[in-house]
């Protein structure tokens, strides 16, 4: 499992900044990312990994490394519009949903 700074850095290069610009757009401290990087930090509190996921449109468990697959941020992403006025809850229940709906289509194929 990759560590913290380097998906930072590797959804930085997808999006084409450094992890500095992120800092700024974000309002960040640089040494933040300097501390992820040489390991003097493993992680970041709930909110500003919140407003990096959200920065990259992926989720927090994508960001963190939880999931390795960041499908369900397509979802959000799809649905940003109304998607956006969820709260937390009722936006995990549309993820459910959308597990619920790739596991039967998963086990349709097995058959």
């Amino acid at each position: 499992m990759e560590n913290l700074f380097a998906r930072i850095e590797s959804l930085c290069e997808k999006k084409g900044i450094r992890p500095g610009r992120l800092c700024d757009e974000l309002g960040l401290s640089r040494g933040l990312m300097t501390d992820l990087k040489k390991g003097r930090k493993k992680t970041v509190n709930a909110e500003t990994a919140q407003k990096i996921a959200g920065f990259f449109g992926v989720s927090v468990g994508y960001l963190l490394g939880q999931v390795e697959s960041d499908v369900l941020d397509q979802v959000d992403v799809a649905f940003y519009g109304d998607f956006k006025e969820l709260n937390e809850e009722e936006k995990e229940t549309v993820r459910d949903m959308v597990r619920l709906m790739r596991e039967r289509r998963a086990a349709k194929q097995r058959i």
